[in-house]
């Protein structure tokens, strides 16, 4: 873990390493996001995004607690937000405001004009979150997918 990046209110935000990987996996089982602990959010497979820099991971703390955390990617020409989760006892305190904030940021410090996220259909709290920090919802683009060893490989 490294200093403290952004400090807003009582919440510091601080950029997490390979080490804080197991704490990361616990909040985010906590907070109920769906994650792939075996598969692509496996430690090895994140440690290696880290440490070549397509990934970031950003904790907000509150009073020395983990509250929060994001994943930030760079594909080169757009910053994504992913697997943003609060502790569900820091919900409604402003930390996942501050969390896309420094990830916002930390990607348009990277020289990325566009940043964006994909939110499921039935994350109703997240879709608000976003909306109410100014991402424009598109219905006009599918998302499609193909994963090796599923259904048309």
């Amino acid at each position: 873990m490294t200093d403290n990046i952004l400090e807003i209110n009582d919440i510091q935000i601080k950029e997490l390493g390979e080490g804080d990987l197991p704490a990361v996996h616990a909040l985010w089982a906590e907070a109920g996001l769906p994650f792939h602990p075996e598969g692509r959010d496996a430690p090895p497979r994140m440690a290696e995004e880290l440490r070549r820099g397509s990934a970031v991971l950003l904790g907000a703390f509150s009073q020395g607690i983990l509250a929060g955390v994001v994943l930030l990617t760079d594909d080169g020409r757009k910053g994504w937000i992913n697997r943003l989760a609060v502790k569900p006892s820091f919900r409604r305190r402003g930390v996942g405001k501050v969390l896309i904030a420094a990830g916002e940021a930390l990607l348009l410090r990277r020289g990325r004009g566009i940043v964006a996220c994909l939110i499921e259909d039935w994350n109703e709290a997240s879709l608000a979150l976003f909306q109410s920090q100014g991402y424009e919802l598109r219905k006009d683009i599918f998302y499609l997918r193909k994963v090796p060893g599923g259904a048309g490989w």
